[in-house]
């Protein structure tokens, strides 16, 4: 059965660098099964109802700013699927969850620079999904759950954010070992509930979890929620994995977990 991830995919320069966190996901996705398509719910592209895309061939969306013009010139011309995307919305349908088709959406750099350092030949279909932040966890973990079954048909799922990721004390000019005290403090938490799958504590993570304000602040919490998407995904299965956890910035997160 395929698993499915949690990837964060940091920042935008990441598709430009040559660094342990680049160098693993091309080394995972070179050992992975191959999976016959991916659906991939990404921290940028929110909507308060769940949306499917039916995009036949993805355009690239360069949704930043102040980066170097390679990365602009940067494409990844993924095919989609309409086929998987049918039986997603069929899916849905079945288990009372609202969605909108999209048919012309691109590929934000949530979504492509994760599945070009996994794939860089852009030979993989994708159903890009949104996700929804006025959500409740249990409500987000659902989505993914109803979607549990697509992996026994070698359909990879992932979810594209960032475990801490607070953009307004982020040191992008500071780029060394050093990582802030309450990153690890929150992060061992986390750690721990995802591998025993307590979802009652990681569900009520706003309340239990120590910093969990600066971690994921009201305005990010787009990043943080494709977790619990990606955990209902593996909710036939239950077991967690880390796979990879480092830090750029003093306290940006690069973290793979692997459900099922």
């Amino acid at each position: 059965m395929m698993p499915s991830f949690f990837i964060a995919h940091g920042a935008p320069l990441l598709a430009l660098e040559d660094n342990s966190y680049t160098q693993f996901l091309h080394q995972l996705g070179e050992e992975l099964p191959r999976p016959k398509a991916i659906v991939l719910f990404s921290a940028h592209w929110e909507s308060p109802t769940q949306m499917v895309s039916e995009v036949e061939k993805y355009k690239t969306i360069h949704d930043f700013g102040g980066f170097p013009e390679e990365l602009f010139r940067m494409q990844y011309p993924a095919n989609g699927d309409p086929e998987l995307a049918k039986e997603i919305e069929n899916i849905f349908t079945s288990h009372n969850i609202s969605f909108n088709v999209d048919t012309t959406r691109g590929l934000d750099h949530g979504a492509w620079v994760v599945l070009k350092l996994l794939y860089p030949n852009a030979d993989i279909p994708v159903i890009s999904m949104s996700v929804n932040p006025a959500l409740s966890p249990e409500e987000q973990y659902s989505i993914g759950k109803s979607l549990a079954l697509l992996r026994e048909k070698d359909v990879m799922i992932i979810g594209s954010g960032g475990l801490v990721h607070n953009l307004s004390i982020i040191r992008m000019d500071t780029d060394d070992n050093h990582v802030e005290e309450w990153v690890l403090d929150f992060e061992e938490w986390l750690n721990q509930k995802i591998e025993d799958w307590d979802t009652n504590a990681l569900f009520d993570y706003q309340n239990e979890a120590p910093y969990a304000n600066k971690a994921v602040p009201p305005f990010g919490k787009e990043h943080f929620i494709p977790l619990f998407y990606a955990m209902g995904a593996a909710d036939n299965n239950k077991t967690a994995s880390l796979l990879h956890n480092s830090y750029r910035y003093r306290n940006l997160s690069h973290t793979v977990w692997q459900f099922g």
